[in-house]
């Protein structure tokens, strides 16, 4: 039995990383290879995925980039093989957080952005899942962490798609746990609540009612940072967490509680 204070180590595991480049998942990403991991980015934006990677691997293992469009579900294939391939072959842990959000009321949503959201927030992280776990089946090992949402527990407004989408991933992480956790493959989400990001910066100056609406239900008394989503992705990854599968654990300060 390993000492606890080595549970959580991921040193010489090898990790892809999707929506890597920045925000929550470059955090994430960040946590992963501190805790030891070599790390693989997957991302749209090549100067983005670049800047990362150099930042990323200034010390320590190392990190490689993928530039890959999610969208394209018939070319997630190449995608996967060339992140496998830069990590030699093996991969221990799949990070599938990549995800886009549109706003727009019910009756009004257009159908081809319905489509798109779909594809990056739910058709794709089944299809890499699917992918890595082929590999970690043979392999008899491995650990896939999603990225769900509080939206996976309620209905929201305004953004059905990333609503449906993210209530699609919480359920597909139960549907593979279910088939892979006796196989050696553990597959679990991280749902995000309220975060601090590029995307809701500007919140306090277009909405401070909602701002602080929101504010005001969280328990915890403040929005989430990108480095809160550190220690569950690390602890996911490792062997701490050998005995959990198929959970969705909310990383929101009390926000679902309340």
């Amino acid at each position: 039995m390993k000492h606890i204070n080595t549970v959580f180590e991921l040193n010489g595991k090898k990790a892809i990383v999707t929506g890597g480049a920045r925000g929550l998942c470059y955090s994430i990403a960040e946590g992963l290879h501190d805790a030891g991991a070599e790390i693989v980015l997957i991302d749209i934006n090549r100067e983005n995925l670049v800047n990362a990677a150099e930042a990323l691997g200034k010390e320590g293992p190392k990190v490689h980039y993928v530039v890959g469009d999610l969208s394209k579900l018939d070319e997630l294939h190449n995608v996967y093989q060339e992140a496998l391939e830069k990590l030699g072959g093996r991969v221990d842990i799949l990070l599938n957080g990549a995800g886009l959000q549109y706003r727009c009321k019910a009756e009004d949503f257009p159908l081809d952005k319905w489509k798109l959201i779909l594809d990056i927030n739910l058709s794709a992280v089944f299809v890499l899942a699917q992918l890595a776990g082929r590999t970690m089946l043979k392999q008899g090992s491995g650990r896939i962490i999603n990225v769900a949402s509080m939206t996976s527990f309620f209905g929201s407004e305004m953004v059905p798609a990333y609503t449906a989408s993210k209530g699609g991933v919480m359920q597909i992480t139960k549907a593979l746990s279910n088939e892979w956790a006796g196989r050696g493959v553990n597959v679990n989400a991280i749902a995000p609540g309220y975060m601090e990001t590029a995307l809701t910066a500007d919140m306090k100056e277009k909405n401070p009612a909602q701002y602080e609406e929101i504010t005001n239900r969280i328990p915890a008394r403040r929005w989430g940072k990108p480095e809160d989503l550190q220690g569950i992705a690390v602890f996911l990854a490792s062997d701490a967490s050998n005995y959990i599968s198929g959970a969705i654990i909310p990383v929101d300060g009390g926000y679902l509680g309340k």
